[in-house]
């Protein structure tokens, strides 16, 4: 058998769905961890520091259907988290998560995380797993539907009054 593709099938398995906002990474992503035995990391910037939950649109527990989720609400508002930073806790996590039986599945809008952990040498991500990317893209209209619906959410669970007590 060809060695490049004896050394693919020996890789370890990570999914990958990013996208724009609004498009429904998140419920794809609780689909595909219910369906196949996963957990998802999350890869998205503002996501991933605590607080702001429903400034971010952050996955509400009712919606996670029980699918752990990592990387979720977890970093200091106050820190200076980096790509580098990310691309250590994602290692991590993917390791964890794999050791546990599961599929490591990466959510987010966050290409500049994604780029950094694939292509940086240092953390020699191709030669490890075996990745599948999902690009989720929608028309123009339902994304800006999508999106609207979204803003009015976010608006009527209050969203003035957390940012003026954030900023005060």
């Amino acid at each position: 058998m060809n060695t490049f593709i004896n050394n693919g099938l020996n890789k370890k398995k990570v999914v990958f769905i990013i996208g724009a906002t609004g498009t429904g990474k998140s419920r794809l992503s609780v689909d595909l961890a219910t369906h196949f035995p996963g957990e998802i990391i999350n890869s998205d910037k503002m996501q991933g520091y605590k607080g702001l939950d429903i400034v971010t649109n952050k996955i509400t527990d009712l919606e996670k259907q029980g699918v752990p989720h990592h990387m979720l609400g977890e970093i200091d508002p106050e820190a200076d988290f980096t790509a580098e930073d990310f691309c250590y806790q994602v290692v991590y996590h993917i390791e964890f998560v794999l050791n546990s039986g599961h599929i490591p599945i990466i959510v987010g809008g966050s290409n500049t995380y994604i780029e950094a952990l694939v292509e940086n040498p240092v953390f020699k991500f191709k030669s490890k797993y075996n990745c599948c990317f999902l690009w989720v893209d929608v028309a123009l209209p339902v994304l800006h539907s999508s999106v609207s619906k979204r803003v009015d959410h976010i608006v009527h669970a209050g969203l003035f009054i957390i940012l003026f007590n954030f900023f005060l």
